[in-house]
Parts: C-alpha cells; sequence; structure tokens
C-alpha cells in the first residue's frame, strides 16, 4: 500500500517533477531548471531553489487523487496528481479587493519573513493568490489602493505590480509555492521564463472554477496542489521525446492506487479489447466522460507498449477522434 508521505518525499527530490497550487485561471507552478543544483532532501515536506519553491505543510484528511488527460496530440497523454481536501476542508479567504496580510512569517526562506505580503483579491476558492515585497515604491502604491479591486481600470497597482516583479505567493490549506522570477509579459519576451512561474488569467477567473472539467477530480473534494511525475512521452519544457517505459511503469503504480476507477474500467477494457483482436466495429466504448477518456488514453498507449498494428489503428481512427476531452496542451498544467 502506498503510503502518500513517502511519494511525495521521493517526489520532491526527482527533478522531471513538478508542482502546482491555485484554481482554474491563477496557478503558481515550482519545477526544477535542467542546470541548476540537483535538488536534496529537506526535514519538512518542501524543496526551495534560487528561482521559487515549495512546501505541503498538511497531510492529515488529504485524498490524493491520480489521472491521465488526453492531449491534443494523438501519440500523447498528460498525468497529474491532485492532493484534494473536502469542499468544506478547502475553503480560504476567497478576497475580492487587494488586501495586505502583514508580514509573512511563513514564507521558505528566512530573509523573506520581514517582506510584506498583499492577498491580489483574485476571489478563488481554495487558493489566496498573493504578492510579497520590501521595495518602498510599490508598498506605497499597494497600501494607497488597499481595499481595492486590481481590475479596476484606474488602478494604478496591477501597473506597478508588472513593473516590479514582487515574488507570488499561493496559499491553500496545504501549504504554498513561492515563486522569484520575474512575471512573464514584455520584460519576459512575452514567455514564462523556464522553471517556477504563475499565470493569472482574468477570463478565466471569472468561472470561478477550482479545476478543470477535464480532471476528474470526484464529486465534493478540492484540489489544493498538484504534482506532475515525469512524463513518459513529454518532456519538461514540453519537447518530444522517446518513450520511456520506467517513467510510465511509475505512474501507473499512482495510477493504480488512487486513479478514478471509471478511467481505470476504461483503459484495461480498451487494453482487453485489443489483446483479444477484437475489431472496433464490434467494440463498445464506455458510456461516462471519465470512462472514455481512460479507453481514448488506452489506446494511445498500447501503440507504445505493443506497437502498432492495422487493428490499433482502426480502433484509434474509429474512438480516438473527439476533441471536447483534450485541454491545451502543457506538461505541467
Amino acid at each position: 500500500m502506498l503510503k502518500l508521505e513517502d511519494v511525495l518525499r521521493a517526489a520532491l527530490i526527482e527533478e522531471e517533477t513538478g508542482w502546482n497550487m491555485g484554481s482554474f485561471g491563477a496557478i503558481a507552478e515550482f519545477h526544477h531548471v535542467q542546470g541548476d543544483p540537483a535538488p536534496v532532501p529537506q526535514e519538512d515536506l518542501a524543496q526551495v531553489t534560487s528561482r521559487g519553491g515549495v512546501r505541503i505543510d498538511r497531510l492529515k484528511g488529504v485524498i490524493p487523487v491520480a489521472y491521465e488527460t488526453l492531449s491534443p496530440k494523438p501519440h500523447r497523454w498528460t498525468q497529474a496528481v491532485s492532493l484534494c481536501l473536502p469542499q468544506e476542508q478547502a475553503a480560504m479567504a476567497q478576497r475580492d479587493v487587494l488586501t495586505e496580510l502583514g508580514a509573512d512569517v511563513g514564507a521558505l526562506r528566512q530573509e523573506d519573513r520581514k517582506a510584506v505580503l498583499f492577498d491580489m483579491g483574485l476571489a478563488q476558492f481554495q487558493v489566496d493568490f498573493c504578492i510579497r515585497t520590501a521595495d518602498s515604491a510599490l508598498l506605497e502604491i499597494l497600501r494607497a489602493n488597499d481595499g481595492r479591486s486590481l481590475f479596476d481600470h484606474d488602478n494604478p497597482a496591477m501597473g506597478a505590480i508588472l513593473k516590479a516583479h514582487p515574488h507570488r505567493v499561493a496559499l491553500t490549506r496545504l501549504g504554498r509555492v513561492e515563486v522569484y522570477q520575474l512575471i512573464g509579459g514584455p520584460d519576459t519576451g512575452g514567455a514564462s521564463p523556464e522553471g517556477p512561474h504563475t499565470h493569472v488569467l482574468p477570463k478565466l477567473l471569472k468561472a470561478r472554477r477550482t479545476h478543470s472539467a477535464n480532471a476528474p477530480i470526484p464529486e465534493g473534494l478540492v484540489p489544493c496542489c498538484g504534482l506532475h511525475p515525469e512524463n513518459p512521452v513529454i518532456g519538461r519544457l514540453g519537447e518530444e521525446k522517446a518513450f520511456e517505459q520506467p517513467a510510465f511503469d511509475r505512474f501507473q503504480t499512482l495510477l493504480q492506487a488512487w486513479g478514478p476507477e471509471a478511467y481505470l474500467a476504461g483503459k484495461n477494457s480498451a487494453w482487453a479489447g485489443l489483446e483479444a483482436g477484437i475489431l472496433a466495429q464490434n467494440a463498445e466504448e464506455p458510456d461516462t466522460r471519465v470512462g472514455r477518456a481512460g479507453w481514448r488514453n488506452g489506446i494511445r498507449q498500447w501503440r507504445l507498449l505493443q506497437g502498432d498494428s492495422a487493428l490499433l489503428s482502426d480502433w484509434a481512427i474509429t474512438f480516438d477522434r473527439d476533441s471536447d476531452q483534450a485541454d491545451p496542451e502543457n506538461p505541467r498544467h
């Protein structure tokens, strides 16, 4: 039986594993950058680099949900483990205006604990999405606009934030992710920097959703932290890579222990049908959304595990055709 703490400790020193905390529209991510010093074990469940860090403060009541999602590219898939809490335990402050919170005494690094934390006021259910700064000029602007929405058209605070690049801190009931790198935008050539970074997408924030509809989180649970173990077909920057069976096998162990039953049943059913040589016209795909995702990813994975064939191509043409279950591909989101 898998022990969650052991899985997390191992993942925290795995360079290929990414982490995030946030919601659908506001997310802070922590990833190791190739060439940086290798992560080392910490006394607590944490990892910190010069670019950012993650810490998990609570395991009590956590329900892990492992899952695979469909990629728009028919030979790939994404995978993750969401650390979830029951909805009533996951709620954060949900402030909708910029709010000063005081010194960040819980910061990952000692040198950041006197800097001032501000809730950005994004009103997301399971995350208080914050910025942290000791910059006197930025503090003056933030304090002058405390209690106002950052999205007010005449509020200068958002522009000052984008110019000053303060630390971003995502707080959930399970812990925090901190990002020290520049905010993606004009100063970074329009792209997020490699490694730890954040996304705040106002259009998605309006939906007030805790997660993507394609993440099979059981009803009544809310994802408060995500980990993304090494993907067997996608590199850490989203590039193609040759299929890595060990990485595939490692995640299948997590999926078998913590994956949705309907997904596992769908994938196993597809594999059984292909193993038996059943023609696509005689095969019956699952009748649930989650089951169909497992069925379709099962077809994709069978090609890598067993090789191509006329039978498999017929299955792929028949069943792996819909785009409604695929998110825009980002292996770390």
